[in-house]
């Protein structure tokens, strides 16, 4: 706690708990026993206006103090939720929602909504809450996550998709794709970013909370990288002066006409980035170098997602040991 004299005359006591700043002027400087009184009548004021805010306005507070801190898309996702929330809920006073309250929400919109979806939004309600109300004490059972096998495209399939890419302007795109690039990182990539066997990535294009694609920086600090691709690749980049002017969804639609064209499984412009962790893995290529070329942070992706071996490596796999296990008993 801080008492000084303000040029006026006046005194002001301060005080920050929790990190937020308390403020009370008075015109008589005051005992440390009257400040404190002051400073504690002060605080218990701003929280009865906290705790009487309905969860939409703590919600909107909430994003309006994280907006420069998480990314776009992230507020994007946010406000999504939000309006996706029933107003039962949104209107409800942020200091009156229990753990039961959120427990009903989450079994309703489990009803129509993927696990996935289910716990970012339990998330968001978790962060307002943990925000507004932190003694709201909060064991939300989510619905089970459906164990999926993702497709990941074969060395046939990728190659049939670079062969007719030829020529246009999504044939970098993808190329870079291949080599583990996200689509917002190529989109957001500039001639200046090309070296003579390199591409350094440090930006990414998403799209913003008012539905416009804005230029921001890469995802985590792991995502900032520079990493390495042959001179053929370089060297078309150059030829052609750019890597991509397009909108970011029109790469995905080129994809998918290509892909049903060349009567191939779809799969998105994403899931080049399992093919190149898949093969760098199967490679033998330890994750950690994986994760520093794809700028991932942790291995929990490589673990739950990216080291699903490809179908034809995966026969190829089983044949070998079926094969060993023959010659043994043999």
């Amino acid at each position: 706690m801080k008492i000084e004299k303000l040029k006026s005359g006046s005194y002001r006591i301060r005080k920050m708990y929790r990190g937020v700043t308390y403020t009370v002027v008075t015109d008589y400087k005051p005992t440390q026993k009257e400040a404190i009184q002051l400073l504690a009548a002060e605080m218990d004021k701003a929280m009865v206006k906290k705790e009487r805010m309905t969860f939409e306005t703590a919600a909107r507070e909430y994003m309006a103090v994280k907006e420069n801190v998480i990314s776009p898309s992230t507020i994007r996702g946010y406000s999504s939720i939000l309006r996706n929330l029933p107003r039962s809920f949104t209107e409800k006073i942020i200091s009156d929602i229990t753990s039961i309250d959120v427990q009903k929400e989450i079994n309703l919109y489990s009803k129509n909504h993927t696990a996935k979806t289910v716990k970012n939004v339990n998330g968001f309600i978790s962060a307002v809450l943990g925000m507004f109300c932190p003694n709201t004490i909060l064991n939300t059972t989510l619905p089970q996550k459906i164990k999926s096998d993702p497709y990941i495209p074969s060395d046939e399939d990728v190659k049939k998709v670079v062969e007719a890419s030829k020529g246009t302007v999504y044939e970098i795109p993808i190329l870079l794709a291949a080599y583990g690039l996200r689509r917002s990182e190529i989109c957001a990539l500039t001639m200046d970013d090309v070296g003579s066997d390199t591409i350094t990535i440090s930006k990414a294009k998403v799209m913003g909370k008012d539905s416009k694609w804005v230029i921001k920086s890469t995802k985590t600090t792991e995502s900032s990288r520079t990493i390495y691709v042959p001179e053929e690749l370089t060297n078309k980049i150059r030829q052609a002066g750019k890597i991509y002017c397009g909108s970011p969804g029109s790469i995905s639609r080129y994809l998918a006409e290509t892909q049903d064209r060349l009567g191939i499984p779809r799969f998105s412009l994403h899931k080049l980035r399992h093919y190149y962790a898949s093969m760098s893995h199967s490679l033998g290529i330890p994750d950690q170098y994986i994760m520093q070329s794809g700028g991932w942070k942790t291995d929990n992706v490589l673990k739950n997602v990216y080291q699903h071996a490809m179908d034809d490596k995966k026969i190829e796999m089983q044949k070998f040991a079926s094969d060993y296990i023959k010659a043994v008993i043999s």
